[in-house]
């Protein structure tokens, strides 16, 4: 995400989604919703242009959206999303009205009348209004949150992982559809600022004493990622030399909060030098990088994420591993700003994937750690991120209806990417195939088995029974051993059949092996062993049992 919702607080409020899911029975709105249905298979999004005028006083918004597609195959029927209490008003195309039906509450078929070519790029115009979802616990239960800052003045921002989209503006809201491009148009009353995403291409002062604000991204986008920020803000920018050149750095912040922003966000250079090293360069140099201060805690809305840190260090002031590696930077930038990489550069294709962003930007704290404070200090990091995981529920969710996995998806994903480094046993080439997942996947919708298949294969290692271990199944792998009679057994116990991950032990003081274990019992010869100097290198996310 979203913000990292490992706080104890955050567990409670989201629930175990992953759990719900178990015993949920899917509705036809939720494969409607998850599904590349036949309405949305026959063509892909090339630009969406929208507009919105937001009326502060009544918490309503109107507006529309231009979408422009190109037709794969031949199809006169088009699925739309827009989730109650909006509706849809009207539809267009090349100025002749389109009738629309409603199929359920969130999703709408257009009836096309013109033939529709393949190969060809057409538009439809929509048209909508309301008073869109309020968020009841932004950002993990999202939609628009209207608030208040200290002086008294509208406040107000979206957030819609999981929920989509949809909950404010019509789309094709699946993770497989990103635009290649988007413009975002928004108006509010004066003295306010419309802050979205990319850059700011023109304001405009209109006669009702209101501005226009218009923002264009010029790389694909995925529909969470688009945002809607509102403020009198302050604005100040700055700029980063990195791997493709000059990057330009704006911030947009509450004036009373200026002086402390211009301090606190003085990290963000230092983030990037990092995940420059780790990644690769920032995946959108052309529509620059943006914090934007909102009401809620954060979420890496592309190009413009969104902070509300409350300007301190670590998780709103705490550790989050309890490793004491924790409190020396503010966990927003970096976890936020890490989804840059890997849920905006490098997005999931379904929800159920959900942790190849929020593992990947979890380890991504570890690495921060690693650069600036060293190897040592960033494994003690991630291995504290262990004690939230619950093992209740898969870290992979249901595919095809709109459904999460297990919060485990943060710290466990971290631990298994920690766990995978120790088995390559290559620093270089760890990073190597990190930078080469953003190269590789460079603004690509993804799912876990492509990840999974590009780390097996550009590490040289089979890791496919580590990725269903820890990924489709909730068991942690025992390590089960005995050392006796001058020798040492071993196996893998509570593990799915065929597990096989080898592991770094200890067999003299201060120097490490490899020991390959199966779910069979192994035996070696240790004649100088002594028990007390067995060790099991403690950065590998398992168990270990010395059987008596």
């Amino acid at each position: 995400m979203t913000t990292h919702a490992l706080l104890i607080a955050g567990l409670l409020l989201a629930g175990n989604i992953a759990a719900t899911a178990q015993t949920r029975v899917f509705t036809r709105e939720d494969t409607l919703r998850g599904s590349v249905t036949p309405e949305r298979a026959w063509w892909d999004v090339t630009y969406y242009r929208l507009s919105i005028e937001t009326d502060l006083d009544s918490q309503r918004i109107r507006g529309s959206n231009e979408i422009h597609y190109r037709i794969l195959k031949p199809g006169q029927v088009m699925q739309i999303d827009l989730q109650p209490p909006l509706t849809l008003e009207r539809a267009e195309q090349d100025g002749e009205a389109l009738t629309f039906e409603r199929m359920t509450k969130s999703v709408y078929h257009v009836k096309l009348k013109k033939p529709q070519t393949p190969g060809t790029i057409q538009s439809v115009t929509l048209w909508y209004r309301g008073r869109p979802r309020r968020a009841r616990n932004a950002p993990w239960d999202g939609g628009f949150s209207w608030d208040r800052d200290s002086l008294g003045r509208s406040f107000v921002a979206t957030s819609c992982q999981g929920l989509g989209a949809s909950a404010w503006w019509p789309c094709k809201d699946h993770p497989t559809e990103e635009p290649d491009s988007q413009t975002v148009i928004l108006t509010v009353p004066m003295p306010y600022h419309a802050v979205s995403n990319g850059r700011l291409r023109q304001v405009k002062q209109n006669d009702n004493g209101s501005r226009t604000f218009e923002w264009h991204v010029q790389n694909p986008i995925n529909n969470y990622g688009v945002t809607l920020n509102v403020a009198v803000y302050e604005h100040f920018a700055d700029t980063f030399q990195g791997e493709k050149g000059l990057l330009t750095l704006d911030y947009y912040v509450l004036p009373q909060n200026l002086a402390k922003a211009k301090t606190q966000f003085q990290q963000v250079k230092a983030m990037l030098r990092a995940f420059e090293y780790w990644f690769g360069p920032y995946p959108f140099y052309e529509d620059g990088y943006k914090l934007v201060e909102t009401p809620f805690l954060g979420m890496e809305h592309q190009s413009a994420i969104a902070y509300g840190n409350n300007y301190r260090n670590g998780y709103l002031g705490r550790d989050l591993s309890g490793s004491g590696h924790g409190k020396g930077w503010d966990y927003i930038i970096i976890h936020e700003s890490g989804h840059e990489w890997f849920a905006n550069n490098i997005t999931y294709n379904d929800i159920a994937d959900m942790w190849v962003h929020e593992g990947f930007t979890s380890y991504s704290e570890g690495l921060f750690v690693e650069y600036f404070y060293g190897k040592q200090a960033a494994a003690e990091y991630l291995r504290g991120l262990r004690r939230s995981i619950s093992n209740n529920s898969p870290v992979i969710g249901p595919y095809g209806v709109n459904t999460r996995g297990s919060q485990d998806m943060y710290s466990k994903g971290a631990n298994l990417l920690h766990t995978l480094r120790q088995i390559v046993d290559n620093d270089s080439l760890w990073r190597a195939v990190l930078r080469g997942l953003n190269r590789d996947f460079y603004h690509q919708t993804v799912s876990s088995a492509q990840v999974e298949a590009y780390i097996s294969q550009h590490t040289g290692k089979n890791l496919e029974k580590v990725f269903d271990q820890y990924l489709r199944h909730t068991s942690i792998p025992v390590l089960e051993c005995r050392i006796e009679k001058k020798q040492i057994t071993y196996r893998w116990a509570s593990c799915i059949p065929g597990f096989d991950m080898p592991v770094k032990v200890s067999l003299t003081p201060g120097r490490w092996t490899f020991l390959y274990p199966t779910t069979e019992w192994k035996t070696m010869p240790a004649r100088r062993l002594k028990p007390a100097d067995f060790q099991v290198d403690e950065n590998f996310y398992i168990h270990v049992d010395r059987v008596r």
